[in-house]
């Protein structure tokens, strides 16, 4: 077997397992979270450091696009300024394979620091980062898919799964109409009304 071959075959068996341990009950809770700040007139942010920071970027514009506004938080830049960007009662979801990355600690004890709650988004539930949120989302695989098992591959598919369940509940809380997502998404195929949905 090659080394695409292995890929394809180890993601796949991983992406399955995964998929058995979502478990519901602390999605349904991390959104009750949001929707709860959202209520109070406060906002939801995301933020990561190396490839989950570009997870965070398509998350922030997923959940945007389907009815809850959320916001980039630099996940090192935070700690220089920009956590000027959080008000008291925000909810920042920091996500971190190993839940030990030392520049998201510092982040996230700052995100705390500005009275803002966090959720937690790791491969390891048991890690600093996945003790330290509100509610920990797990999004953990046993191998990468890589030559190295290193570089973030089937570990990065976990986290934005788990993340478009989360979407996908508060897409629900929010009873976004078609009408009201093409007015955010008025570009491309998508930007059209079918006329099953007038």
């Amino acid at each position: 077997m090659n080394a695409l071959e292995s890929f394809i075959n180890i993601s796949k068996e991983e992406f399955l397992k995964f998929a058995d341990k979502i478990d519901t009950a602390a999605i349904k809770k991390a959104a009750a979270i949001i929707n709860e700040a959202r209520e109070n007139g406060n906002r939801l942010h995301i933020t990561g450091i190396g490839k989950p920071s570009h997870v965070s970027t398509y998350i922030a514009s997923l959940f945007s696009s389907t009815g809850t506004p959320t916001y980039y938080l630099h996940g090192t830049e935070a700690v220089h300024g920009s956590c000027g960007q959080l008000c008291e009662g925000d909810v920042v979801i920091c996500i971190s394979n190993s839940g030990e990355t030392t520049e998201l600690k510092a982040t996230a004890t700052a995100i705390k620091n500005n009275g803002c709650k966090v959720i937690s988004v790791t491969g390891k539930p048991e890690s600093w980062l996945g003790e330290f949120g509100e509610v920990c989302l797990f999004a953990g695989v046993d191998q990468e898919g890589g030559v190295l098992n290193r570089a973030p591959r089937a570990s990065i598919l976990a986290e934005i799964f788990v993340l478009q369940c989360l979407s996908v509940e508060l897409q629900d809380y929010v009873k976004i109409t078609p009408e009201q997502y093409v007015r955010r998404h008025p570009g491309g195929a998508l930007g059209k009304i079918r006329d099953h949905e007038k």
